[in-house]
């Protein structure tokens, strides 16, 4: 099935009612850059890096406050106790395939040295989500290169979506899965704020887009859909919204809450983990509790079309052993969603 690469706001699908910044991407907060690396050699390796870089890390700024969130920890995210721990991020967030993770880790430290060569100990963030429907996991083709070059080709503009990166062999709720990314604005204490979302979508269920659902059987019938591995899904949020680490914590609780929205099954398999930081200014005191409810929902809005981006940017791919993951049907979607009034501007596809 040929069809364009369209977002879901290309499509009509409006989630919620907060605006969206510049690029409607984890871009949008000052700072935040993103970077991949997709390697994809039209047979059995369909796999790369994303890189999620806050540029405020630096001399004079080693750590900015983050937390990390487990909505089912069937999966690997080398790095999270210490976070856990000191409340604290001081590496580019990395994400990769499931038995590449540990070669990804190991590059990312290479960078972190590199940057302090004075530092003792250092603490790489490296989550994955299993590709091996469609990628050849065994061979971890995963190499320093591949993620130094996802770090340092990091980028402040609108990042790639679909079968981009860690996206390239993912495969989410019966189709093609992949990155998607996602933004909102907000005001908090009477100043605007930002608070992005990036997704490695790789999970089951049933989609469901603006309360719908959309089956795959029902999309796709008769296609040959095969068992997809894995079952996962990376979430990375991003805030210039003064918080703790505490109260990130909360924020990563909603991003894995917002899987349920686009049909999650959180299945036994599933490695279902959220990372959430802030950028502000050390000097800058946490907000009051009182005054979280605004970044709570632009948590699960961004998180929201994050994954449905991930879903209708990513194209039909076939892989090893000519297993195929199917696009998501925009033209059925956009009927399904028109028959039920969900549509915010019907878009032909």
């Amino acid at each position: 099935m040929d069809q364009l690469s369209r977002r879901a706001r290309d499509l009509g699908i409006v989630i919620g009612p907060l605006p969206t910044g510049r690029h409607n991407a984890i871009t949008d907060v000052a700072g935040i850059l993103v970077g991949h690396t997709t390697i994809d050699d039209g047979a059995d390796l369909h796999t790369g890096v994303t890189a999620v870089v806050p540029s405020q890390l630096g001399a004079g700024r080693w750590t900015m406050p983050a937390a990390v969130y487990s909505g089912n920890g069937h999966g690997k995210l080398v790095g999270s106790t210490q976070v856990d721990e000191l409340g604290v991020l001081e590496s580019p967030i990395v994400l990769t395939a499931t038995l590449s993770v540990f070669r990804a880790a190991d590059a990312l430290l290479t960078y972190l040295m590199g940057r302090r060569p004075e530092g003792v100990s250092f603490n790489p963030l490296v989550g994955e989500t299993n590709d091996g429907h469609l990628s050849d996991i065994c061979r971890r083709p995963i190499n320093e290169g591949h993620v130094l070059a996802a770090v340092n080709g990091a980028s402040g503009e609108a990042p790639a979506e679909g079968c981009v990166g860690a996206g390239t062999g993912t495969t989410t709720l019966g189709f093609k899965g992949g990155i998607g990314t996602s933004s909102r604005t907000v005001r908090v204490a009477d100043r605007p704020a930002s608070v992005g979302a990036l997704v490695q979508s790789n999970f089951g269920g049933v989609l469901t887009a603006l309360g719908v659902p959309l089956p795959a059987e029902e999309l796709l019938p008769g296609a040959d859909r095969g068992d997809p591995a894995g079952n996962s899904c990376m979430i990375v949020v991003a805030t210039d919204v003064p918080l703790d680490a505490r109260q990130l914590g909360r924020l990563a609780r909603r991003a894995v809450f917002a899987m349920a929205r686009v049909g999650a099954s959180y299945s036994n398999g599933s490695g279902d983990y959220a990372i959430a930081f802030s950028t502000a200014q050390p000097d800058q005191r946490p907000i009051p509790d009182g005054e979280i409810n605004p970044v709570f929902a632009a948590v699960l809005d961004s998180v929201e079309e994050a994954l449905l981006n991930s879903l209708f940017t990513a194209t039909t791919t076939t892989g090893m052993a000519g297993r195929t993951s199917h696009a998501v049907p925009h033209a059925a979607v956009i009927r399904r969603l028109s028959a039920a009034g969900r549509l915010t501007t019907p878009t032909p596809a």
